[in-house]
C-alpha cells in the first residue's frame, strides 16, 4: 500500500485472530508494528516471527488497555523504540453472553473496559503524542457488525460497539483540523479463536453460512487488507466512516 513503509503501528491484541492478522499485514508492507497482547506471550510471539520472516520489525509490549499506566507504556514504546507512532489499530475486544436481566454488573464493566474505555483512553494517549510532536496521524477501530446490528443476549457487547462508533465519528470532527484520521471496520462473522465453537458446531455455522450472500466467514487477511488501505496514503481523504465488512450478512440475516 502506498505510504505505509516506515510508519510505526500500534496494534492491540496483536496476539491472536484479527489483530494478529493485521499486525502480520501491517509488518509484511513494511510498517514497524508494537505488537501489544495481554496473557499468553506466544501468539504475540508467532506475530513478531511472521513480520520478520517478512523482512519487518516489530517489538512486543504486554499492556492491558484497561489500565491507564499500561497504555501510556504502550504508546511510550512505540516512540522510544521507533521514533513515533503514526497509526493506532484499537482491536482488543471481547464479548459475553447472558440474558439482559441476567447481565451481571462485573461483566458488564468488563465488557465495557476492554471494548470502549480502552480505545478511548488509549488514543487519547495516541493523539497527546502527536499533537505534541505536530504530527498527523490515522487511528482504526475494529468495531463490528453490531454496532448497528441487534445482538440478543450480547447486549454489553452491542452497547460497547455502539459507543464505539459514535466515539469514531466525534473524533473525526474532533481531530481532523490536527490531520488525523478516525474510521471504524465492523466484521461480521470472522474465522478467529473466538469463534472456535461456532465452527465446531456444524449445523450452527451451516446455518450461518446460509444468511451470508458470500457463502463463507471472513478471515483476519480479510479484515487487514481493509485495515492497510485505511491507513495508507490512498485513503488520505476517509475519515469519519464505519466500513462493514460481513459478506453482505447484514443485508439478509434474520433470526430463525
Amino acid at each position: 500500500m502506498e505510504g505505509l513503509r516506515g510508519k510505526v503501528a500500534i496494534v492491540t491484541g496483536a496476539g491472536s485472530g484479527i489483530g494478529q492478522g493485521i499486525a502480520k499485514r501491517l509488518g509484511g508492507e513494511g510498517v514497524k508494528v508494537i505488537v501489544d497482547y495481554v496473557g499468553s506471550a506466544a501468539g504475540a510471539e508467532e506475530t513478531q516471527r511472521a513480520i520478520q520472516q517478512a523482512g519487518g520489525e516489530s517489538e512486543i509490549v504486554l499492556a492491558d488497555i484497561t489500565r491507564c499506566d499500561d497504555m501510556r507504556k504502550l504508546v511510550d514504546a512505540a516512540w522510544t523504540k521507533f521514533g513515533s507512532a503514526d497509526i493506532l489499530v484499537n482491536n482488543a475486544g471481547m464479548e459475553h453472553k447472558a440474558a439482559f436481566w441476567d447481565t451481571q454488573e462485573a461483566d458488564y464493566d468488563r465488557i465495557m473496559n476492554v471494548n470502549l474505555r480502552g480505545p478511548f483512553f488509549l488514543t487519547q494517549q495516541f493523539v497527546r503524542r502527536l499533537r505534541s510532536a505536530k504530527r498527523t496521524g490515522h487511528i482504526v477501530n475494529i468495531s463490528s457488525v453490531h454496532e448497528d446490528m441487534a445482538f440478543p443476549g450480547f447486549s454489553t457487547y452491542c452497547c460497547s460497539k455502539g459507543g464505539l462508533r459514535m466515539l469514531m465519528r466525534d473524533l473525526a470532527v474532533e481531530l481532523g483540523p490536527l490531520g488525523i484520521t478516525v474510521n471504524n471496520v465492523a466484521p461480521g462473522a470472522i474465522a478467529t479463536p473466538i469463534n472456535t465453537a461456532l465452527l465446531e458446531d456444524k449445523p450452527k455455522l451451516d446455518a450461518l453460512l446460509k444468511n451470508i450472500p458470500l457463502g463463507r466467514m471472513g478471515t483476519p487477511e480479510d479484515v487487514a487488507g481493509l485495515v492497510a488501505f485505511l491507513v495508507s496514503d490512498a485513503a488520505a481523504y476517509v475519515t469519519g466512516a464505519t466500513f462493514v465488512m460481513d459478506g453482505g450478512l447484514m443485508r439478509s440475516y434474520h433470526e430463525q
